[in-house]
């Protein structure tokens, strides 16, 4: 895979609205106020895309528009890193317009960029994956640059910042606490901490036991879900199809699987439903090894336990669960294609090689 350089002071970031067009809404505006002034905090340029901010209507009508911007942030060279706003529910309509376009496909190999984003940005990553580029399923720029509280939350921030630094590896621990979803992001929340609770499950392990070794692939499995069937974009099974998005079998057999449950929380028996479908497609089966991301405000945590592990009573995948990453709070940084250690006897997760490029 193809690596970028890790991020300096002075450097430019782009934002990015690639699915959902909220940034642009006048109610985001001191949102946008207070993740322009954090990124500048981290000593970054932030740089707005042309349409990024355009509103709700206008980029869900023109997604070319949202594809532009992104090729213009890769084709920029001075811009070293791209966010995006937040996620949506189709990302997808951007892959033909890349993915047809070779100046874009070139640049993305030849000038590589931090790319992070969660939740529907899944889509961009296993596009971007496709290509050759490892990216980051990570912080979102209204979901943590934009933290309404005074500062960023910590571990959410300790993570932002590996960004900055050039290691041979780093572990993904377990946040001593966790924090509820806010029922407003409203001005009057401004300088409101967010409700916390002290985490009391940490890593569990509801399937298997072991050590493996693998490459980190996933995302959100609503989106993966929706490529695999088509039941919320009917046109989305045509696109993956042709472009050939996902992994090949022989290459499944590669993967540490990271999934993950949206804010829209779905039912018990949607996530089987959901699951049994990646069974069927013999994936759950194929990967290495597989984590969970703690559900958005533990809700359906229990019951959602007990769909993983009777979905998995007849395979040998190990299963590892409640993991900070994806849509509950705070969340860490998970690299595509990173060799990744899982140890499920003794609940470690390592990042076992450098995640940028040390070639000069």
């Amino acid at each position: 895979m193809i690596k970028s350089k890790p991020l300096k002071k002075g450097d430019k970031i782009a934002i990015v609205s690639l699915s959902k067009g909220l940034l642009g809404m006048p109610s985001c505006k001191h949102e946008l106020k207070i993740s322009i002034k954090r990124l500048q905090e981290f000593g970054l340029e932030p740089v707005i895309m042309p349409n990024a901010l355009k509103d709700l209507k206008y980029l869900a009508e023109h997604p070319e528009e949202r594809a532009s911007d992104l090729k213009q942030a890769f084709i920029d060279p001075s811009i070293k890193a791209i966010i995006t706003a937040i996620g949506g529910d189709d990302s997808y309509k951007l892959i033909p317009y890349l993915m047809d376009d070779e100046e874009f496909k070139e640049t993305v190999i030849k000038q590589p960029k931090i790319f992070t984003g969660f939740s529907d940005t899944t889509n961009n990553h296993l596009m971007l994956n496709k290509l050759g580029l490892s990216t980051f399923y990570g912080p979102c720029l209204l979901t943590d640059l934009a933290e309404l509280d005074n500062e960023m939350l910590p571990y959410t921030k300790e993570y932002f910042e590996k960004f900055f630094i050039d290691e041979d590896s780093f572990q993904i621990t377990s946040s001593a606490i966790w924090y509820n979803d806010r029922e407003s992001y409203g001005l009057n929340e401004l300088g409101k901490p967010r409700i916390v609770h002290k985490e009391i499950h940490g890593f569990e392990i509801l399937n298997g036991t072991g050590i493996v070794t693998g490459k980190l692939y996933g995302g959100c499995i609503e989106s993966i879900y929706d490529a695999l069937t088509g039941t919320r974009n009917g046109d989305i099974i045509s696109v993956y199809k042709k472009y050939q998005i996902l992994p090949t079998n022989e290459e499944w057999k590669e993967k540490i699987l990271f999934l993950e449950t949206s804010e829209k929380r779905p039912t018990p028996k949607m996530l089987e439903t959901m699951l049994i479908e990646l069974k069927n497609k013999d994936i759950l089966s194929l990967v290495r090894g597989i984590i969970i991301g703690k559900p958005i405000d533990e809700v359906y945590y229990d019951e959602y336990k007990e769909v993983y592990k009777k979905l998995f009573v007849d395979l040998s995948t190990p299963v590892m669960y409640n993991i900070n990453f994806g849509h509950s709070v705070p969340r860490c940084i998970l690299p595509y294609d990173a060799e990744t250690i899982v140890d499920y006897d003794n609940k470690k997760i390592i990042v076992n090689e450098p995640i940028f490029n040390r070639k000069i």
